[in-house]
């Protein structure tokens, strides 16, 4: 069912619209180099043929699964034969181009640099992280999206009509519950529509209707799946963590199901769920970290689905929370200090002294034992390196728990600067 013109061509209408981009270029016959960025089945493959089609250009295909250095310097050598016998110039299209590693994205760069070929590379990863800049400078990156359900419904009725290229001598009708299921099974993905569509045609009778219950039972497991450490991951994950930071439960919730859907694994989440209860809840509300640590913990003695129930409640609790990232900004701000720092000596007075020699040498000495002190608090004692001024890192927010800590260290400050104007005081006189 590859289109033969870009008239056919099924969604994408965003840089293949009139007045589009990539239509004005390819229209005017302005061809670059270019990277097609999208989910699996949108039509990358499809679009690379299609412009060399209308190009009239020869068309030359690796998988970087497969393929190795010497593969490209074949792809050269033919694309230099094909235009010193016929003057036509070479498309050579690479899928998954970001399986490629550094070297052999290079190994490109000269070739496209001089105009020996067009480079076409489809990734369904964020080429700004999978591929070099110098490959990436040379090359313009479109964005490809999951075909919405006007487009995968346009392209079941071609492929159910057309006698050539799709089932059109089946003579099939299909019922309209049928058509939902498939389109909602395909979530965007061509591929995997005309797929289930084929398997369907293969078990209905001949010039019969494709029932819903028939396509009911092709879908056994009809979760979206996506790589581990894949861009759709990473995307669905963000915007879990980003929904608990935002206090919004009910967005939690339909990105941790679209996760589950889509087969990730529930103690990834569940230890992602952790994470936030420490950078995102910390100390306005310390009940958040447990809970959490007991979804996990629920997770791993259950599995699924029994445990997922648990990592929903601690979602739906973080996100209902008070927000605090204070400690977070005050951990960074340590570890900054401690890395931009000289390794500063711990005071004398701060260590312990088990030995008589470490008695003799000054340890220990001086140290203020709190506990004895006036509400079990040493004011003004100083607890950093001697070359270091005292910090303040952790500022509590006026929210949750956070609030009442705050006002206790904003007492004990205060006995602080009473303490040091007491010592003073005496100077002064």
């Amino acid at each position: 069912m590859r289109p033969k013109n870009l008239d056919e061509y099924a969604g994408q209408a965003h840089i293949l619209g009139a007045g589009r981009p990539l239509r004005v270029a390819l229209e005017q016959g302005a061809l670059h180099s270019m990277i097609f960025w999208g989910p699996p089945g949108v039509g990358k493959t499809t679009l690379a043929r299609l412009i060399a089609t209308l190009a009239d250009a020869h068309f030359e295909t690796l998988s970087a699964v497969l393929a190795g250095v010497k593969d490209i310097r074949n792809a050269v050598d033919l694309a230099r034969q094909q235009f010193s016998l016929n003057g036509r110039q070479t498309i050579l299209f690479v899928d998954e181009v970001h399986r490629f590693n550094k070297a052999q994205q290079d190994a490109f760069l000269p070739y496209v640099e001089d105009g020996t070929l067009l480079f076409i590379g489809a990734t369904t990863e964020n080429p700004s992280f999978e591929l070099n800049n110098a490959l990436l400078s040379r090359a313009r990156v479109y964005v490809l999206k999951s075909l919405d359900d006007e487009a995968l419904d346009g392209l079941l009725d071609r492929a159910l009509s057309d006698t050539e290229r799709g089932l059109g001598h089946h003579q099939l009708s299909l019922e309209p519950q049928a058509r939902r299921i498939l389109l909602d099974a395909a979530d965007g993905d061509a591929r995997r529509l005309l797929n289930l569509l084929e398997i369907a045609a293969d078990l209905a009778e001949e010039g019969g209707t494709i029932e819903a219950e028939l396509v009911s039972d092709l879908l056994n497991d009809s979760r979206r799946r996506f790589d581990k450490g894949g861009e759709a991951f990473y995307d669905q994950i963000s915007a879990l963590h980003k929904s608990v930071r935002g206090s919004n439960p009910d967005a939690s919730l339909y990105w941790f199901a679209r996760m589950i859907d889509g087969g990730c694994d529930p103690l990834y989440i569940a230890r992602r769920v952790v994470r936030m209860a420490s950078e995102d809840i910390g100390n306005a509300d310390p009940r958040a970290l447990t809970l959490a640590l007991n979804a996990w913990d629920v997770q791993e003695r259950l599995g699924s689905p029994e445990g997922e129930l648990a990592v929903a409640q601690a979602i739906s609790y973080l996100a209902c929370a008070p927000k605090s990232n204070a400690v977070y900004n005050a951990f960074n701000a340590a570890m900054r200090d401690v890395a931009s720092q000289p390794s500063h000596e711990v005071p004398l007075h701060l260590r312990n002294a088990p030995t008589k020699l470490m008695k003799e040498l000054g340890y220990s000495e001086g140290y203020r034992y709190a506990h004895t002190e006036p509400e079990a608090y040493a004011a003004g004692e100083d607890y950093f390196p001697e070359a270091l001024e005292p910090r303040e890192y952790y500022q509590p927010v006026p929210r949750g728990l956070e609030l009442k800590i705050g006002q206790k260290m904003q007492h004990l400050r205060q006995l602080d600067n009473a303490s040091v104007k007491k010592r003073r005081k005496p100077a002064d006189d």
